[in-house]
This record gives C-alpha cells, structure tokens and sequence, in this order.
C-alpha cells in the first residue's frame, strides 16, 4: 500500500502496482489495442474484441467512474443502488443484492462489469450463462486509480481515465503533503453499520483512506470489514468517530458507557454521506479531503480545497460535528 508523502517520481510505478492490485493486467493487439485480452479479479482472461456499446454495470462505484468516463450513452443497466450521476436514474435497473439475469440478458450487453469481493457467485453466473463479464475490486485508494485506468482501456477512453487519473492523483498527493505537516494522528473509528456494529480495518480503502487524511484507525490491526463489539471500541477510546451509514449523532451519544470515549466528551462525532467514502470510486477522493479536513481542521484552515471549499461534494455531502 502506497504511503502518504510518495514522491511524483513514483507515480508511474504506482500506477501499475495499482492496475495490478485491482487484479487487472492488460494486453492488446492491433495498434489500435483491441482485440483486447484483461486478467480480471476473478482470475480469468476476458477478451474483447472491440470498444463495447452496451454497458451494463454492476455496483454503484462502477456506474460512477464510467460516467465520469464520459460513457453515457453506452451505459444501458444499472443496480438497484445507484443514483449519480442524476443520469443513471433513468438507467434500466438490474437488481442489488439479487440480481435480475433475465433482464440483464435481455439488454444484450457486450460487457458487464461488476465487483468481485461482492459480487463473486452472481458474476461466476453470469459467465456460465455466456455474458461478457469484467471483474474489478479494490483494496486501496491506489487501486481506484488503478481501476479507472483499466475501465478507460477496455472501453476505449485511455485518454479521459488518464485526465481523470492525474487530477485525482494530485488532489490525493495534496492532502497527504498537508497531513504530513500534522503535529499528531487521532485515533479514528469509522462506523459504517450501527447494528451490528461494523468498521473497516487493514486491506481496505477506507482504512486506506483513513491514514492518507492524517489519522489511526483504532481497528487497524483487524483486516477487513469485522463486526465489533461496543465495548472493544469504548475501550479503543478513539478521539474522532466517523459515521457513514445508518446511525446519527444522537444515537450514538446516547449508548450506554460511550459519554466516556474522548471524540464524545469533545464533539468530535461526524456524519460523513456513505457515498463520499464507501463508494470506491472517483468521488472517494472527495470523501478524502472531508475526512483530512474533519481530522485537522486547523491545518486545512490554511489551505483550500475545491471539492470541501465550494460545497462540491457531489451529491450534496453531509458533513455533521456535534449535534
């Protein structure tokens, strides 16, 4: 995992640890790079023979960075999750949880795209009923990167991933040059479900994300997406709770036994939206900076920006301190 304060000399090199993380490798043919062979993240080799039209996408995260690929018009499915950009509303809707195999067999996509951490049995299916299935996942914030560069290979939009890619990886590299400077590192608990109580620790973008915007999850010795107990976290005594779905402040200041953790005694309890930082797409970077600004508000006081600065959290962001 790529360590805040990696010089620009290395961003190359990241790049293609990245690609490879996401479990992507890539190889083309004609000049003009298709046919197109990928190793995807279920260990197997795709081959596709041309830029493909009919897009139907698995995981809201997927939708996302295919948007901002400027593919709208190629996207012809969705999951039942999805809702940005506005314009993915008015997409066919291919079920969550359970997938609809009918329907998206019916929208005769000449690629699928889907997450396979979440998705491993449903995308196997799909497979075994012919479709032409792409398999990404992501472990870190490099890895994000890493699958925007695979998506803009495989549907022909090298030079939009790359434009994308450079952006976000500056905006990244700002935030860990601001958080480097920061006299301490809070000790940080992310609740991203409220009953049963469930974070995120090692091997994942959001304990990836956590420690680029400058603080330690308290979890950082568990791996994964564990359940936990209350009392483990009241006795972890993080200094900043992050809350991304399901619960609110009040809520949580009033469970038993946690008016004794330091982020309730000092109001340090937040709401960030879900989206922002459980959605490992390019709006993870704008999760990123509300969280390194949540963490060291004294620090990003000095400096500006943009996606905090001007509200343009995508999405409408809900960022809540203390009530």
């Amino acid at each position: 995992m790529t360590r805040p304060g990696m010089p620009w000399r290395l961003a190359a090199v990241a790049a293609l640890a990245a690609t490879c993380a996401a479990g992507l490798v890539e190889s083309a043919g004609a000049a003009s790079g298709f046919p197109l062979r990928i190793h995807d993240a279920l260990r197997r080799t795709v081959v596709l023979p041309a830029p493909p039209r009919r897009i139907v996408s698995l995981a809201p995260s997927v939708t996302e960075t295919l948007f901002a690929l400027g593919l709208d018009a190629e996207i012809v499915g969705v999951s039942a999750a999805d809702d940005y950009p506005v314009a993915a509303r008015g997409r066919s809707r291919v079920g969550g949880v359970e997938l609809d195999y009918e329907r998206i067999a019916a929208l005769r996509p000449d690629l699928v795209v889907g997450v396979a951490s979440l998705q491993r049995s449903s995308l196997q299916r799909l497979v075994g009923l012919g479709l032409p299935v792409l398999a990404v996942d992501v472990a870190g914030v490099d890895d994000v990167l890493g699958v925007i560069r695979v998506l803009g290979k495989v549907t022909g939009r090298e030079g939009a991933a790359a434009s994308l890619v450079a952006g976000l990886r500056r905006r990244i590299e700002e935030v860990t040059r601001i958080t480097a400077r920061a006299a301490t590192r809070p000790r940080v608990y992310v609740e991203i479900w409220p009953e049963p109580l469930m974070t995120a620790s090692v091997g994942t973008y959001l304990h990836d994300l956590i420690e680029r915007a400058g603080g330690r999850n308290v979890f950082g010795d568990l791996r994964g997406w564990p359940q936990v107990g209350a009392e483990t976290v009241i006795r972890r005594n993080p200094e900043v709770i992050l809350i991304s779905g399901g619960g609110s402040v009040v809520g949580l200041r009033a469970r038993r036994g946690w008016q004794a953790v330091a982020a309730v005694r000092a109001g340090r309890i937040h709401v960030v939206q879900g989206a922002l930082i459980a959605r490992p797409g390019p709006r993870l970077v704008d999760g990123l900076e509300a969280v390194a600004r949540i963490l060291h508000p004294t620090l990003f006081s000095q400096h500006y920006l943009p996606a905090v600065a001007t509200g343009a959290l995508a999405g409408g962001a809900t960022i809540q301190a203390g009530r």
